[in-house]
């Protein structure tokens, strides 16, 4: 469960406070705060403050079953000499509160709220992240991240992976795929070991929002890939571990196997980002191969493909999302969902191949999203999205690519997960003269800075995911103006 602190300030650092006040202290088998300490969706008037009781890290035990008294304090300088909130909770070991508890101090964070939303906001700088196969690579790019001093740091899916899978592993998962609330709880505290993440959780508050493998590979609101009956089960699990783990408000807490997660999160009068859900709400993927669920690479013929009454977001997000463009017309708007949005089919006629589980695989509701920017007179929006292991650049169109430029997408590269050989992401740029940029080859994340006049992207790249010390550079920067929807190179 994760609990929301009233912050009166800005920016804030939280610890312990200094007076524990008499409370009975617990005795742990080990230092409880092993997973670090977290901020997220951030309001002008508060913010979420997380961590999770675990002396036995991977394990889940080492609380006890009596209630825990958490403590937490904020403050608005290092030295807590100006504290501006504090409270304390009762967290018991089916849940997890923030903040300390006992003898024990967890690390200290760094958060801040947003500014008031009628305030006049000069910048805002903010990253994408998305796939981190643990197996696959040390989160170096995290250590890097917590370096760019950024106001807030945006997840965009594939926080954790349920599968095994890929070449040249660094690492091992602990115990085999997730499927029970136990299992899918050590998945994510055996993430949030790791030291870099852990970082960045403590240096900046997050929004999150989920693709896949948080659950299952490629499944699609009620339907998993193997087609399992007992999927809802599964779902349900895997949504309340993600609960528990993420610096989340209480109105996401699950329901069995339903969770609202799609959210807003405004920057005063300069930029909103919608963060989507594009997987609880969706229809199938379009002609699964026989007896499966899940993607597949079809053509033309797939005639489900193209059914209007498909959905990537469900009926009731899709108006949410009108609604909140037509708010701000004249605002940023960011839109942050797990897939890419852009089309990316390779081929031409007959030959030509859609991938169903992006929203290739959903053209008549990406129509509609489009059609929702266009109607609302959104001049200056971004999309920016994850899922694909690739650094994408491109400008969105209703139809032909000769047609107005509407919006501009930022496809992040994974963290760490790995890529497509870089020969067939040229053949999809080349095929699709929408895209500025496309590359698959190296790992990492974007920075984006936002002003009043223009957005400047930083494609950031990791030189080896394999090496925890690794470096950092920039592949390419590409910038947007206010009110010119496409993306210059810079």
């Amino acid at each position: 469960m994760a609990s929301i602190a009233d912050s009166r300030e800005d920016t804030g650092d939280w610890r312990e406070p200094s007076d524990p006040g008499g409370t009975r202290r617990p005795r742990f088998t080990g230092y409880p705060f092993t997973l670090g300490v977290a901020s997220g969706a951030p309001e002008p008037t508060s913010v979420v403050l997380w961590t999770r009781l675990a002396p036995e890290s991977l394990g889940g035990g080492g609380v006890g079953s009596g209630a825990v008294v958490v403590r937490w304090e904020m403050a608005d300088d290092e030295r807590f000499e100006r504290v501006v909130a504090r409270g304390e909770v009762d967290a018991v070991s089916a849940h997890w509160y923030p903040f300390i508890a006992g003898d024990d101090v967890s690390p200290v964070g760094r958060t801040r709220t947003t500014p008031a939303i009628d305030a006049r906001v000069d910048g805002l700088r903010f990253a994408i992240g998305s796939c981190q196969q643990y197996e696959q690579g040390y989160f170096a790019a995290h250590r890097h991240l917590a370096d760019e001093d950024l106001d807030l740091m945006l997840f965009v899916g594939d926080y954790v992976y349920e599968s095994s899978w890929g070449v040249g592993l660094v690492r091992r998962h602990v115990g085999g795929e997730p499927r029970t609330l136990a299992e899918y709880r050590t998945r994510h505290a055996q993430y949030k070991t790791d030291p870099d993440l852990q970082r960045l959780h403590a240096a900046v508050p997050w929004l999150v929002t989920w693709d896949d493998h948080e659950v299952d590979n490629d499944y699609a609101d009620e339907r998993s890939e193997d087609l399992d009956p007992e999927f809802l089960t599964r779902r349900a699990a895997g949504y309340r571990a993600y609960f528990e783990h993420m610096p989340l408000r209480a109105m996401a807490r699950p329901r069995g196997p339903d969770m609202r997660l799609y959210a807003r999160c405004e920057f005063g009068t300069l930029a909103t980002i919608h963060v989507l859900d594009g997987r609880q709400y969706r229809s199938p993927q379009a002609c699964p191969r026989a007896g499966r669920g899940g993607s597949n690479r079809v053509g033309p013929s797939c005639e489900e493909l193209f059914r209007e009454d498909r959905t990537m977001l469900g009926k009731t997000q899709e108006r949410w999302l009108a609604a909140g463009l037509r708010e701000a017309p004249e605002s940023w708007n960011v839109i942050a969902e797990a897939t890419l949005t852009a089309p990316a089919a390779v081929g031409e006629g007959d030959a030509q191949r859609f991938w169903t589980d992006a929203w290739d695989g959903y053209p008549a509701a990406r129509d509609r999203l489009l059609e929702a920017i266009e109607d609302a007179a959104a001049q200056s929006c971004l999309l920016v999205s994850g899922d694909a292991h690739t650094n994408y650049v491109c400008d969105l169109h209703r139809g032909e690519p000769a047609s107005a430029t509407l919006a501009t997408e930022f496809c992040g590269t994974s963290i760490t997960s790995q890529g497509r050989p870089q020969e067939q992401t040229d053949e999809i740029r080349r095929d699709n003269p929408h895209i500025h940029l496309a590359d698959s080859s190296q790992r990492g994340y974007v920075v984006f800075d936002v002003g009043t006049e223009r957005c400047e992207a930083r494609l950031r790249v990791v030189a080896d995911v394999r090496d925890r010390a690794t470096g950092v550079e920039t592949l390419a920067t590409f910038a947007v103006a206010a009110g010119r929807p496409g993306a210059t190179r810079s």
